[in-house]
């Protein structure tokens, strides 16, 4: 997470000589979001101060959005009144089209491994955290890449996050990896221009994931127990947090999903601290002393 303790993010924070964070949060989706904007300067021209926080604002705002759109905990939310059928499919806000569609073809791409139809209600929990942070970013942060005093920008709730870097800009986002079996500890560190970043498991919330596989009876669903940690670096956030889902249903020993994920990079924790690392879709292993391993020359 950018700027605070859990899963994974910024842990850097700058220098006194670097560039100047600009924060803006807010409590939504059950956790805490947070739009980060980077200037050259320290107090940039009032203008631009104030296109910087109407952008975070807005980012925020829009969470709150898609949020009453899409939670299935409110009541009075699209996906809830969908499920009761107070609202009719065609009547409903385009925006539940667009992100079932995506769920339709992650349940094909996954191998049923991600599946936003729960017990015969459509839940897209497992989806549209990501999808909806990456487009509040697009819409609201992207466009202030254009100021010349802006550095970078970054859009992040629960740990997720969105990161974006302007053209031509000396800036590298110092991504920590937190340890899930080790409070506060950091596991790995990633250097990121641009890009997404997601981890799922059980390490912050618990035994939580499904798998949705059709092996289970229907409304026999249970979470699943002694689940890995995964985490999923991607160029876009729906896509990272999708397949960290999807990589934590697998489990630890079936890496087969990654000939169907979009390009991406990563590694899986057991439970018992076992690690499985991948870059760009291959996995690196860690070298044995092996006579027939192939070592290029110089």
């Amino acid at each position: 997470m950018i700027g605070s303790p859990p899963a994974a993010g910024d842990r850097t924070g700058g220098t006194p000589s670097g560039p100047h964070r600009h924060v803006a949060t807010a409590e939504l989706m059950g956790t805490v979001a947070s739009a980060h904007v980077l200037t050259a300067s320290r107090s940039p021209a009032p203008d631009v101060a104030a296109r910087i926080a109407a952008a975070q604002a807005a980012a925020l705002d829009e969470l709150h959005e898609l949020d009453a759109l899409f939670s299935p905990f409110r009541t009075d939310s699209q996906i809830s009144l969908l499920r009761d059928g107070s609202l009719r499919p065609e009547d409903a806000d385009p925006r539940i089209l667009q992100v079932s569609e995506a769920c339709v073809r992650l349940a094909a791409a996954s191998g049923g491994r991600f599946d936003a139809n729960r017990d015969g209600w459509f839940d897209p929990t497992g989806y549209v955290k990501g999808w909806a942070v990456e487009q509040a970013s697009a819409r609201h942060l992207a466009p202030l890449l254009a100021e010349d005093d802006v550095v970078a920008a970054g859009l992040t709730a629960g740990g997720d996050m969105q990161l974006l870097t302007a053209p031509g800009a000396d800036w590298t986002w110092n991504v920590g990896i937190a340890d899930p079996l080790r409070p506060g500890a950091v596991l790995a560190r990633v250097p990121l221009r641009e890009g997404a970043v997601a981890t799922s498991g059980p390490s912050e919330r618990g035994a939580h994931i499904i798998d949705p596989r059709p092996s289970r009876a229907p409304g026999t669903a249970r979470a699943i127990a002694g689940a890995p940690t995964a985490t999923v670096i991607a160029e876009h956030l729906s896509d990272a947090d999708a397949w960290a889902t999807v990589a934590v249903v697998a489990g630890f020993d079936d890496l087969t999903w990654l000939r169907d994920a979009p390009d991406c990079s990563g590694m899986l924790v057991a439970a018992d601290g076992r690690i499985r690392r991948w870059a760009h879709g291959v996995e690196v292993a860690i070298a044995e002393d092996d006579p027939a391993l192939l070592i290029p020359g110089p």
